[in-house]
């Protein structure tokens, strides 16, 4: 879902970002906060701020922390921003700002989207099955139409002089590898080694050369925008489709945005929703000429 960004939003990053100073200067919290949610870690004016608000700090606004941060340093963090966030928003409900129409509509979009959020999260964590995955994954893997790739390896020189001294070399029964490391202009590919790859992940005239060849053969030299190759196929298969633990956190995803689409398909079917913008869209029609009431 897409994100909504507002004023709350940015006194929030405001605020943490003054955190984030303070935690530079000042020591970590020694310990972690108990497991207990209530435990109250700090009052602003006499207004508790528990372990379940700074765990509730952590899901919404913890993903900023610098990565580096350890524990200690991202709990005092988090902390720090709940203060400031407290004393933010008592000076802000001291001056009734609270009471505004525009506070007021504010407050009800994001009661609507944290409902949203909520339900659409039930979805997706009922959805993820194992059955579900496992159903989805050996359908995809029946999707996939054969493909041929190749593992192989290359030396990569500006001229084509250079290339042909390349190719008697290899021919004469030097190690591409040796000499791939020792020539090649390819920083990129250690020994010349590719790895396995499909058609259309290379350029046109290598992927043609590289394809035509068969396990154990040396192309004739190769031009391309990046120079002359020497190419060396070492072996030839059938794209395997990797295997469902490899692509699980695809799965999981694909699988909660499929069943959050089909909920959501599903209540506008059942409901009775009118657009003001479908006349606009749809061009309406101008409305008939009144009969003329003489002719009756």
């Amino acid at each position: 879902m897409a994100r909504f960004h507002s004023t709350f939003v940015g006194v929030r990053r405001a605020a943490l970002a003054i955190s984030l100073c303070a935690a530079a200067l000042t020591p970590a919290l020694a310990q972690a906060p108990a497991n207990d949610p209530t435990k109250v870690l700090a009052t602003v004016n006499g207004e508790p701020i528990t372990a379940q608000d700074l765990a509730q700090a952590s899901e919404d606004v913890g993903s900023t922390l610098p990565k580096q941060m350890n524990d200690a340093a991202r709990e005092k963090a988090l902390l720090d921003y709940l203060i400031d966030l407290k004393l933010v928003t008592q000076k802000a409900a001291a001056d009734k700002m609270d009471q505004t129409a525009d506070f007021q509509k504010k407050m009800a979009y994001y009661r609507e989207k944290l409902l949203m959020e909520g339900y659409l999260g039930q979805i997706a964590k009922s959805s993820a099955t194992d059955a579900a995955l496992k159903a989805t994954y050996d359908e995809a893997a029946k999707a996939q139409k054969p493909e041929e790739e190749v593992h192989a390896l290359h030396i990569l020189v500006p001229t084509e002089k250079e290339a042909q001294d390349v190719e008697k070399r290899l021919k004469a029964g030097e190690d591409f590898g040796k000499l791939a490391d020792e020539l090649s202009k390819d920083p990129g590919s250690k020994g010349g080694d590719l790895g396995w790859f499909t058609k259309d992940r290379m350029v046109p005239e290598f992927a043609e050369a590289a394809f035509k060849l068969q396990p154990g053969q040396i192309s004739d030299p190769v031009k391309t925008q990046f120079g002359w190759h020497v190419i060396k196929v070492l072996e030839k298969r059938t794209k395997p489709f990797p295997p469902m633990d490899q692509v699980r956190d695809q799965l999981e995803r694909f699988v909660a945005q499929r069943a959050q689409s089909e909920a959501i398909m599903k209540l506008r079917e059942a409901a009775k929703i009118t657009r003001t913008d479908e006349a606009k869209d749809g061009a309406a029609k101008p409305d008939a000429a009144p009969a003329d009431a003489s002719k009756k």
